[in-house]
């Protein structure tokens, strides 16, 4: 008849009321920790002149962007779960979609230059200070912000012109892609070949560097004649390493390959771990084994 949607329904995690309530103690449990955790990286760095290298940069400019990811996600989903607030506009939706996509974007280059930066450090420890000086460290900061943003401007324009004639309940607790494709009436091609591109381009090609740099830096501890050379080498890029598996392992599940034949509900389970949990992994993992930082502490 026409008509089209203006607003969606997130169905976000139908359960009992207890478990629902349960799940909302979770969810606020673990942001309070992501916003407590990465906050403070941000701090030491800032506050602590040891810990003013480009390693700790980079690690400035990803505990920021964790906060503002699990930011765009909790008090949205929270709202969701406890049914107060299921309502999302046409306009926010393809909003919150534009920004979570594009801080997941920022995070790769992000997470790609981090991994170039050990590469440097462990290949090159005499010429390091020369090769990744402060102005560097900057552009590529800067660069990776910018990259994140732009990569996502065209995806975000191409779903905000679908049309949506009906049913309009979306069974995720965020707007993702997945969703809006399933739910528009018009054709989705042209948005799941740029989603696919993308992809391709943004998770794909950085998680290649990411693989090229561990392999040069693998290579070169192997090169190291003492045990305690290597594992000190090695623990150096270890923490990156970690976050590196679980950040590229999850976003791959979701945004490289068809996504008709994905469950929305497997999606909204992987969405959870990679919005909520990885946020509030990510400054333990950099924390616990980093004497450095400890000791700022």
């Amino acid at each position: 008849n026409g008509t089209r949607v203006e607003e969606f329904i997130l169905l976000g995690f139908p359960g009992t009321w207890q478990s629902r309530v349960a799940l909302v103690v979770l969810f606020a449990l673990m942001y309070s920790l992501t916003l407590i955790g990465n906050a403070s990286i941000i701090a030491l760095v800032w506050t602590s002149s040891n810990l003013h290298t480009p390693m700790y940069f980079f690690l400035c400019n990803l505990s920021f962007l964790e906060i503002w990811y699990t930011t765009g996600v909790v008090p949205k989903a929270i709202g969701v779960i406890l049914g107060t607030s299921q309502t999302i506009s046409f306009s926010v939706c393809i909003f919150q979609l534009f920004f979570l996509l594009s801080l997941g974007s920022t995070e790769c280059f992000l997470l790609s230059v981090m991994a170039y930066d050990r590469y440097l450090a462990i290949c090159y420890p005499l010429r390091y200070s020369c090769l990744m000086n402060s102005v560097l460290s900057a552009r590529l900061a800067l660069s990776s912000w910018l990259g994140g943003f732009l990569a996502i401007s065209l995806l975000a324009f191409l779903t905000s012109r679908l049309t949506f004639c009906g049913p309009n309940v979306i069974n995720h607790f965020v707007c993702d892609i997945d969703s809006c494709l399933a739910l528009s009436c018009s054709d989705t091609r042209p948005v799941e070949l740029a989603t696919f591109l993308v992809s391709i381009i943004v998770v794909v090609a950085s998680c290649v560097v990411t693989l090229i740099s561990y392999m040069s830096i693998i290579s070169s501890i192997l090169r190291i004649q003492s045990v305690r050379g290597r594992k000190k080498a090695f623990s150096t890029c270890s923490a990156h390493l970690s976050v590196v598996t679980i950040w590229y392992g999850s976003t791959m599940f979701l945004y490289v390959g068809p996504s008709a034949q994905r469950s929305l509900d497997l999606n909204k389970i992987v969405n959870t771990f990679n919005t909520v949990v990885t946020p509030l992994l990510n400054p333990f993992i950099y924390t616990l084994r980093n004497k450095e930082v400890k000791r700022a502490l």
